[in-house]
C-alpha cells in the first residue's frame, strides 16, 4: 500500500480508490508515510483529511445497512434451525456454530470487495465443503477426531473469512495485517454490544416480572439468540464505517495487556516451580497449559498488529520481544511434554494435532522473536514484524485443513 501511495500521488482519482477500497490499511500505511514526506503538498493534505476529527457515527449506505439486518437475520434463523426442524442440538452446534456467523461475515466482505465470480465461487465451494464433511462424519461423541475436526473447522472459515477480506490483495502484507486488527476491532465492538445487550436483557425481564410475566424462556430463545448470532455482524459493519469508533481503543488494550500478560507469564513459571506441577504426566494441566499458549500468542499477534500500525520502535518491542522469548519457553515445555507422552503412551490424533500446532507456532515466534530483536538493533522497521506474521498465515491455514479433513480419515474417525 505504502508504494501505491507513493507512486500515485500525482493521480488524486487513483488515490481516493485506494482509500475507499480498503480504508485502515490506507490510513496505517500514510501514517509511516507522511513523517517522511511532510513538505509534499498531496501528502500533507491526506493527513489533514484522515486525521479530521469526526464525532458522528456514520450508518452507511442504505444498500449496506439493509444488507447487514438481512444477514443478522439469517444467521439468527441458523442458529435456530434445531428448533425449528427438531434436530439434535448436540448433534447441530458443536459442528455447525460456525456457519451462523461466518458465511455471513464472508458475504458482506465478499460484497465490499466486489469480489470476482470465480473468487465468489471458490468461497461458497469450500464453505458447502466444509458444511457437508462436518455433518457426514459419524456420530460417536467419543470420537477425537470429531472434537478436533469441530474445533479446526472453526478456524478454516476464519481463514476462508480472511481471503473475503484481502480481495484482490492476498499477498499483501498489510491487507493480513489489517485482517488482524480487524479481528481485535472485532473482538473489543462485540464485546461492548453483548455487554450493552445484558444490560438491555435484564432489564426488560425484570420490567415483566414486575406486572407478573415471566418471559425469560421466551426472550432468551429468540431474542436472546437472534442478537448472539447478529452481534458480530453488526460489529463488523459499525468497526467498518465507523473505524474511529475502536481505533483508539484497541492500541490502548495493547499496549496495557502486553506488559501485564509478561509479568504473568514470569510469576506463572515461577509458580509452576514452586508448585511441582508437571506437564508430562498430567494431562488437564498440559491442556491448561497450552490453551495459556495459544492466548498468549494472540495477544501478541494482536500488539504486534497494533504496533506495526504506529510505525514506532519503542518499549513496546522491547515488551513484546521478551513477551516472544518467554512464550517460546512456555512452547519448549510443551513441545518436549507432548513428545513424552507419545514415547511412553503412544501417537493419538489430540497429541498429534497438539505437536503439529506447537511446532508450527515454535517456528513462527522464532521468526517474530529475531525480527523484533533486529527492530531493537535498529536493522529493521516494526512493519518487518508484522510482514512475517502475514507471510506465515498461509501454514496454519493449511495445517487446519490437514486437522480438519484428513485426521478423521487418517486415524480412522477415532
Amino acid at each position: 500500500m505504502r508504494e501505491q501511495i507513493l507512486s500515485n500521488l500525482d493521480n488524486p482519482g487513483q488515490l481516493e480508490k485506494l482509500y475507499r477500497a480498503d480504508k485502515p490499511t490506507f490510513k496505517q500505511a500514510f501514517s509511516t508515510l507522511f513523517p517522511e514526506h511532510k513538505d509534499n503538498v498531496a501528502i500533507r493534505f491526506w493527513h489533514e483529511r484522515l486525521n479530521f476529527s469526526n464525532d458522528e457515527i456514520s450508518w452507511g449506505s442504505s444498500k449496506e445497512l439493509l444488507f447487514v439486518i438481512v444477514a443478522s437475520f439469517i444467521a439468527g434463523l441458523i442458529a435456530k434451525l434445531p428448533s425449528f426442524f427438531s434436530i439434535n442440538e448436540e448433534f447441530f452446534y458443536p459442528r455447525n456454530i460456525g456457519f451462523v456467523v461466518f458465511p455471513m461475515l464472508t458475504a458482506y466482505f465478499a460484497r465490499k470487495n466486489s469480489l470476482s465470480i470465480g473468487k465468489i465461487a471458490l468461497v461458497t465451494a469450500t464453505t458447502l465443503a466444509g458444511l457437508l464433511f462436518i455433518n457426514f462424519l459419524p456420530n460417536n461423541q467419543n470420537s477425537d477426531t470429531l472434537t478436533l475436526s469441530c474445533i479446526h473447522l472453526l478456524l478454516f472459515l476464519w481463514a476462508i473469512l480472511g481471503f473475503a477480506f484481502v480481495g484482490d490483495n492476498r499477498s499483501d502484507a498489510d491487507r493480513r495485517m489489517g485482517y488482524l486488527r480487524y479481528n481485535g476491532d472485532l473482538i473489543v465492538m462485540t464485546t461492548l454490544i453483548l455487554i450493552a445487550g445484558a444490560i438491555l436483557t435484564g432489564i426488560t425481564v425484570n420490567l415483566f416480572l414486575l406486572i407478573g410475566l415471566q418471559i425469560q424462556k421466551f426472550y432468551f430463545e429468540y431474542f436472546g439468540i437472534f442478537g448472539l448470532a447478529a452481534a458480530p455482524i453488526v460489529g463488523t459493519y459499525l468497526t467498518q464505517t465507523n473505524p474511529q469508533l475502536v481505533g483508539k481503543v484497541s492500541p490502548v488494550i495493547a499496549r496495557i495487556f502486553s506488559p501485564l500478560v509478561l509479568v504473568m507469564l514470569v510469576i506463572y513459571l515461577a509458580a509452576i516451580v514452586y508448585s511441582g506441577k508437571d506437564p508430562y504426566n498430567d494431562r488437564d494441566f498440559l491442556l491448561i497449559f497450552n490453551l495459556l499458549l495459544l492466548g498468549v500468542m494472540a495477544i501478541i499477534f494482536f500488539s504486534v498488529a497494533e504496533t506495526a500500525k504506529s510505525g514506532k520502535a519503542n518499549v513496546e518491542v522491547w515488551v513484546l520481544f521478551l513477551l516472544s522469548a518467554i512464550t517460546i519457553a512456555v512452547n519448549g515445555i510443551a513441545i518436549s511434554a507432548i513428545l513424552f507422552r507419545i514415547s511412553e503412551w503412544g501417537i493419538t490424533p489430540n497429541r498429534a494435532a497438539v505437536l503439529g500446532s506447537n511446532a508450527l507456532i515454535l517456528i513462527n515466534l522464532l521468526l517474530v522473536a529475531g525480527q523484533l530483536f533486529r527492530v531493537i538493533a535498529k536493522q529493521t522497521n516494526v512493519a518487518a514484524v508484522g510482514k512475517v506474521i502475514a507471510f506465515y498465515l498461509p501454514v496454519y491455514v493449511i495445517w487446519t485443513m490437514i486437522v480438519t479433513f484428513l485426521f478423521p480419515l487418517i486415524f480412522n474417525y477415532k
